[in-house]
């Protein structure tokens, strides 16, 4: 089995944006909802950008909590990204504008929190589905919600493509993958210090469980 792609998320310091990037994982996450504990201010990504290009082959993914379309491409004007993540109340509506305009891929996170939440994933245009815990925080509570609910949506919906999240670490996200088989995993607290600070030897231990996973 490959193992899943791997996206450590809510990087907020040039030092772990390059220490991340060079441990070869696949995606970078760069949080621009101010109310975001690891919020990233426009004008700082490019900092951060340039330290993870030159590290590594990681593609960045902007977070956007219902933010405008304008907000979106403005942020985008400051800083390359290679992918949009939604993680607010969007509809499938703007989703769709969101690609359209910016022909980049589009993520959409969606909280899971029993089973009725898995009706109508087929309904999304977008390019992945990010399966989350419920949180008043949009992501990196470090909070899990029941994984067997993410391995039924593999089931369901095998067209499309998901990424498991939701208090992953390194000691459990074996275990997440062999339960759901996604297409990729996202951590954000589970390898950090303090939110936003990424711990080198956490962030060294999920990528080796995730890598160790194939085997």
């Amino acid at each position: 089995m490959t193992p899943p792609r791997i996206k450590i998320c809510g990087v907020t310091l040039p030092d772990d944006a390059a220490r991340v990037a060079a441990a070869g994982v696949d995606f970078i996450g760069l949080n621009f909802w101010p109310r975001s504990k690891r919020f990233v201010a426009p004008e700082r990504a490019p900092l951060l950008a340039a330290a993870a290009r030159a590290s590594g082959a990681a593609k960045l993914v902007g977070v956007f909590v219902d933010a405008t379309l304008e907000q979106i491409i403005a942020t985008c004007a400051r800083v390359e990204l290679d992918i949009i993540q939604l993680h607010g109340d969007e509809r499938a509506d703007a989703c769709s504008r969101v690609s359209g305009a910016l022909y980049r891929p589009v993520w959409k996170a969606l909280p899971i929190a029993d089973r009725r939440d898995l009706d109508g994933l087929d309904h999304w245009q977008v390019d992945a589905l990010l399966l989350d815990a419920p949180s008043t925080g949009r992501g990196g509570s470090g909070a899990r919600f029941d994984h067997q609910l993410a391995r039924e949506a593999r089931e369901r919906y095998p067209a499309r493509t998901f990424v498991l999240a939701g208090g992953l670490d390194p000691a459990n996200v074996a275990a997440a993958i062999a339960l759901v088989e996604p297409w990729a995993v996202d951590v954000a607290s589970g390898v950090e210090v303090a939110p936003g600070v990424k711990d080198p030897a956490k962030l060294a231990a999920f990528v080796a469980a995730v890598r160790g996973s194939a085997k």
